[in-house]
């Protein structure tokens, strides 16, 4: 593939050329990604950057603006909807685009590594995680079966994995969505490549793990000259990480910095915005309610370990091990700590998703902790949830609409076929969508926009409680802000409560009324946002304060 043009930066200004690209370990040249059948489509314009050994640049913007885009580009693993009309990318000065597929199967993997954005589509499900990690050591790198293992072992226990001698030998099912993050994270440094393409690499991590990815991948970056893209929407991230950043808006990198440089003096107008964008962490919600809508006391989940060929039950997973609760009516309860710490599980138990081993849940006065299947049914419009993986909660067969319109033929049949149309369209509008794309399918909208589809579809029904695991992770800051607002905006007018799932501390101070922060299955700390925040007793929390790369950021 030839390339006439000039070296441009999205702005339509040329390249300073005092820095030859051929210098770059991976070069990015004017390139130009078309959707195919729809009057060829410009999804990125002319975008050109150069990644350098022993630097991360961090490529920032909404979801939807061509970043992930470009990092699947660079690995020639764009879908058939979209095709390189133009342009070049440089590896070592060597045009990949003129590599054939079997030779670039040996780039993959050795060469140029990528972490996906969602690990629940990217990792198998039938093949256990270790021998997914080995597989590219068994391709690339070391072939004794006795070293490949403990290389995997070393890589789960570097990305944060816990008894990784164990789980080596699970099932990605098994793991947290933030252990399979890691898992992807292990995967793309097994080979230690020369460039890595991280798309969201620490979007489902809490704080803690966070902070130790992201100073691994520093430090991996310097120890072994590793050119590193970074695809985030978090400004914290970028701020404490990146050597660069380049500002990407609707296909076209509009402006491109020094890190310190972009902060202290951004020069667009959509910059500004982003870091306009930044949570406030000095002004907190006030708790104005009395009235207990779901309280939890003494809740317990256990889960049985079994063994053997006869599978007996060994152990317990004690996976929530005790704890309480109240959230009131119209009012928001932040459930944080780190993955696996039982956060979701107790969201799924309030679902009757898992069943309590002990303790009891009352929702509006209702004892609901041992309800049927069919007991449960009144209740499942009066709550609903967010998961925290928007494209395995949906069904890739169905349009948007429909994955919308199907909570409210089941649960408000009184609703005829127009009223639920205007109903779908206006939430469409809502969560910043269009009503046409009502007619398309989940795997044609980016990860923030199909995170979008699914708050879109637990608000269909105008539920009383609303279970929010992490309804914002995969959100950019501009999108984010605007979810946020929404939600507090439905609370304010429906008095719908929220139990808030997060790992994200930045976001609490305007989100919630009250905060619970919850370690290996327990409790550790509870009380009114502005005390947790300000004033923490444990030192868990405190670790978790300290780790917020907002926090980090906001304190320079």
């Amino acid at each position: 593939m030839t390339n006439n043009h000039p070296l441009k930066n999205g702005t339509g200004q040329p390249v300073d050329t005092t820095i030859s690209p051929q210098r770059a370990r991976l070069s990015v040249l004017n390139l130009n990604v078309h959707l195919t059948g729809h009057g060829k489509t410009h999804i990125l314009d002319d975008v050109s950057f150069n990644l350098y050994a022993g630097e991360i640049y961090a490529l920032v913007g909404e979801s939807g603006s061509g970043k992930s885009v470009a990092a699947t580009a660079i690995m020639r693993l764009l879908p058939d909807a979209l095709a390189i009309t133009g342009g070049q990318v440089l590896l070592e000065g060597e045009d990949l685009f003129t590599r054939t597929e079997q030779a670039m199967t040996s780039v993959r993997g050795a060469q140029i590594a990528m972490i996906f954005q969602d690990p629940t589509s990217a990792l198998n499900p039938v093949q256990r995680i270790g021998d997914q990690i080995a597989e590219a050591l068994h391709r690339h790198a070391i072939h004794k079966t006795q070293s490949i293992r403990s290389r995997v072992i070393e890589l789960l226990a570097e990305t944060g994995i816990p008894n990784p001698e164990s789980r080596i030998d699970w099932y990605p099912h098994q793991l947290s969505g933030g252990q399979q993050q890691r898992v992807m994270i292990a995967m793309a440094l097994a080979c230690e490549p020369d460039v890595l393409l991280a798309d969201e690499p620490t979007t489902a991590l809490d704080v803690t793990i966070q902070k130790q990815i992201l100073e691994l991948v520093s430090e991996l970056t310097q120890k072994h000259r590793l050119a590193v893209l970074l695809i985030t929407h978090d400004m914290g991230v970028v701020r404490t990480t990146a050597d660069k950043v380049g500002v990407m808006y609707q296909g076209r990198i509009i402006e491109e910095a020094s890190c310190d440089h972009f902060f202290n003096h951004p020069a667009e107008a959509y910059s500004r915005r982003l870091l306009a964008s930044l949570p406030d962490m000095t002004t907190y919600l006030s708790t104005t309610h009395d009235d207990i809508l779901l309280s939890l006391r003494d809740i317990k989940v256990y889960f049985p370990i079994r063994r053997g060929i006869l599978q007996r039950i060994h152990d317990h997973t004690r996976a929530v091990d005790g704890i309480s609760l109240d959230i009131r009516r119209g009012e928001t309860l932040a459930l944080v700590g780190e993955s696996g710490s039982g956060k979701s599980t107790t969201g799924r138990a309030v679902l009757n998703m898992d069943r309590v081993s002990a303790g009891s849940i009352h929702f509006d006065g209702q004892d609901i902790t041992n309800l049927s299947r069919r007991a449960m049914l009144p209740l499942r419009k009066r709550i609903q949830v967010i998961f925290q993986s928007p494209y395995a909660s949906m069904d890739p067969r169905m349009t948007v609409g429909e994955i919308i319109e199907e909570g409210m033929i089941s649960l408000m049949p009184e609703l005829k076929k127009t009223h639920r149309m205007e109903r779908i369209e206006s939430l469409l509008r809502q969560v910043q969508m269009e009503p046409e794309h009502r007619l398309r399918y989940p795997h044609e909208f980016s990860g923030g926009q199909r995170q979008r589809i699914a708050i879109a579809r637990a608000l269909a029904v105008q539920p009383d409680l609303i279970i929010c695991d992490e309804p914002t992770s995969a959100l950019d800051v501009s999108i984010r802000a605007d979810i946020l607002e929404l939600l507090l905006n439905l609370q304010k007018d429906l008095e719908v409560s929220y139990l808030f799932i997060t790992h994200d501390l930045s976001i609490i101070p305007q989100m919630a009324h009250s905060v619970a922060v919850m370690k290996e299955g327990i409790i550790v700390e509870q009380g009114k946002t502005e005390d947790v925040i300000t004033q923490p007793q444990h030192a868990y929390t405190k670790a978790l304060l300290s780790s917020s790369p907002i926090t980090s950021y906001q304190t320079k």
